[in-house]
């Protein structure tokens, strides 16, 4: 079994604005998360945030001392929180010696303090993919199964702005309590590809997003920076993009596509958004 960690720090957005391709993807994109058999993991300096991709074939995988000694810590969660949301096959997750059976696109909760965890597949053909975000915490909260019939559903966008998509609130204080970690679940229905339109942004909250059920010959283009200097990602199936607090949030795919989005800063309101003017966009 292989723990592959990386570190990415922060970025200024008047050196973003002077990046290539090549160092934009190489600062915010996340290629390779689900690789068979591997912990896939990189820390980042916006909200200590920690995103990373498991994919247990055939073996166990374990949260190793890697992860402890990244955070400066004797385990993991010694002082964090971590969610997660299966997007691939059936598995399970095994923390402090309680089983959690996964489905696709199911979800769970592991609060501080979870010491051993462990992640298997049902079928090593068939692979589950562990879809992790975990950040600081400060106090500790019940472990919990988010099945994808627990997440808040909610209809948004229309078909003729070619943005209506049904978003899935899975960490959400609706559902559960957390100590800062929100995620959830965006899918478009067929026709649709803008994710959000008009833009916004909000410095008071990181967010991270993993693109999935991307066709093999379509892509996302992934619109990011300050709303009168964007640039943009091209994004294929299952990568991720880091979105720091000063960058706009909205992109456009060749077809339609799923993301799960989370986000770790000062508060958990979903709704607190600053609205971008789309005349302002440049």
């Amino acid at each position: 079994m292989t723990i592959d960690v990386r570190t990415r720090h922060a970025v200024h957005y008047s050196q973003s604005e002077r990046m290539t391709s090549a160092d934009l993807r190489e600062n915010f994109v996340i290629e390779n998360l689900f690789v068979a058999g591997t912990l896939q993991a990189v820390y980042t300096h916006y909200d200590r945030m920690l995103v990373a991709g498991v994919t247990p074939t055939p073996d166990l995988v374990s949260v190793g001392s890697e992860l402890a000694k990244l955070v400066g810590a004797d385990y993991l969660l010694e002082r964090r929180e971590l969610g997660l949301i299966n997007i691939g096959g059936s598995g399970r997750v095994i923390a402090d010696g309680r089983a959690y059976a996964l489905g696709p696109m199911d979800g769970l909760y592991l609060g501080m303090g979870t010491k051993e965890i462990f992640f298997e597949s049902d079928n090593p053909f068939a692979p589950a993919k562990f879809y992790i975000n975990s950040a600081p915490a400060h106090a500790t909260l019940p472990s919990r199964f988010v099945g994808s019939a627990d997440a808040i559903e909610n209809n948004l966008g229309e078909s003729a702005t070619s943005n209506k998509r049904k978003l899935y609130q899975y960490l959400h204080p609706k559902v559960l309590p957390t100590c800062q970690l929100l995620m959830g679940l965006t899918r478009l229905e067929t026709g649709s590809v803008w994710n959000t339109m008009p833009a916004h942004l909000h410095d008071r909250r990181m967010e991270a997003y993993l693109y999935f059920e991307i066709p093999e010959n379509a892509f996302v283009v992934h619109l990011m920076g300050r709303p009168a200097a964007t640039n943009h990602l091209i994004i294929r199936n299952e990568q991720a993009v880091l979105s720091p607090p000063w960058s706009i949030h909205c992109g456009a795919g060749t077809s339609a596509y799923a993301f799960i989005w989370s986000m770790a800063g000062d508060n958990q309101s979903f709704t607190d958004m600053d609205m971008v003017d789309m005349k302002s966009l440049k």
